[in-house]
């Protein structure tokens, strides 16, 4: 409570909503809603313990998330064939897992979200020099649902990482082309995020009067990162996508750990 008292000011706000400006422009950019970021943000800068950060960014990224699954559609519009069964797989893991993971202890949950950056880090140095990897012959994407399940339960554990995993396997298993993974990954991420959202809240682990501000300012710039993504080459977004998880993941053990 003394949390939101404090931040109920115009200059907080306004930092918030800056805050939240450069969280949106980054998830535009690299196809996620940035509470890869945020989260960390939260739970270490302003003190929240992991499920209310977790819950709290999410309503930052609902409302990014479905503008930039907007303006990713016009570049690559969505065959529903594909994209509707991977969307409803995960949203069925999300609801499982996170009313699972809003019980678990706040440290555990911390663990478990550094662990995850470290491995998602320590994957995307490995393969972000590499190059893209040729298509796979057709039959395979008739497994692409199968993703909505692994990026459901990452939505619904963690609050992020639906679209940080599913996007690797789109382009690494699949064949797709870098922000078309992205577009598909909108997909699925985008309806498990409310769903997350919907569970964190009614456990009472979303804090409204710091998630909407920095929603605000992300709706503000997730358009211009998402033009971004589409001008530059495509191995530049995937290494600076690398890069990003891997500072996030050191800058989050090094304060468990500390």
């Amino acid at each position: 409570m003394e949390l939101a008292i404090n931040l109920a000011t115009l200059p907080a706000l306004a930092g918030l909503a800056l805050l939240g400006g450069m969280l949106g422009f980054l998830g535009g950019m690299f196809g996620i809603g940035g509470g890869i970021i945020a989260i960390p943000v939260l739970a270490l800068a302003f003190g929240m313990e992991q499920a209310l950060a977790q819950g709290t960014s999410l309503a930052m990224m609902v409302p990014i998330l479905l503008l930039g699954w907007w303006r990713y559609s016009r570049h690559h519009p969505f065959d529903w064939r594909v994209s509707l069964p991977i969307g409803v797989l995960a949203v069925l893991a999300t609801v499982l897992i996170a009313r699972y993971a809003t019980g678990l202890p706040p440290l555990a949950l911390r663990v478990l979200f550094a662990l995850f950056l470290l491995w998602l880090a320590a994957r995307l140095l490995r393969r972000s020099p590499v190059a893209l990897q040729p298509a796979r012959p057709a039959r395979s994407l008739r497994l692409m649902p199968l993703v909505g399940l692994l990026g459901g339960c990452c939505m619904g554990l963690l609050g992020v990482g639906g679209g940080l995993v599913a996007t690797p396997v789109f382009t690494g298993v699949f064949g797709q082309r870098q922000t078309v993974a992205q577009s598909l990954s909108l997909a699925l991420v985008t309806p498990c995020s409310l769903v997350a959202l919907i569970t964190y809240a009614e456990a009472g682990h979303v804090q409204w009067a710091v998630g909407l501000p920095m929603a605000l300012g992300g709706l503000l710039t997730v358009s211009a990162g998402v033009a971004l993504a589409h001008r530059l080459p495509e191995r530049s977004v995937k290494r600076a996508f690398g890069v990003m998880v891997l500072l996030t993941a050191v800058w989050l053990l090094l304060k468990v750990l500390l």
